[in-house]
């Protein structure tokens, strides 16, 4: 069995401020590191929710060639919520 694809990480400074991207289709940002990634967190969570309530969200035609594992990752993110369970360790797992 594969280990489950998770988006990479990174994190750079704009503006003073620290931004943590995840696989260029998410970021959070804050004044801290802490911030940033709270920030990541609840973006994350606010897609995941989405896509398991059948309300979807619509992906532009100017976006190319998104990554369908992105939606795997999504759905396993609001499977990991519905149990009630924090989703920052599947997050960050590589970062660790």
């Amino acid at each position: 069995m594969t280990e489950p694809w998770t988006p990479a990480l990174s994190i750079r400074e704009v503006a003073g401020r620290c931004r943590l991207n995840l696989g260029g289709y998410v970021h959070g940002e804050g004044t801290t590191l802490q911030e940033a990634a709270d920030d990541l967190v609840r973006r994350l969570l606010a897609l995941a929710m989405s896509l398991r309530s059948g309300a979807g969200f619509r992906v532009s035609p100017e976006v190319p060639g998104v990554d369908l594992r992105w939606f795997e990752f999504l759905y396993e993110l609001g499977a990991i919520a519905a149990r009630g369970e924090d989703i920052r360790d599947r997050v960050f797992e590589r970062a660790a």
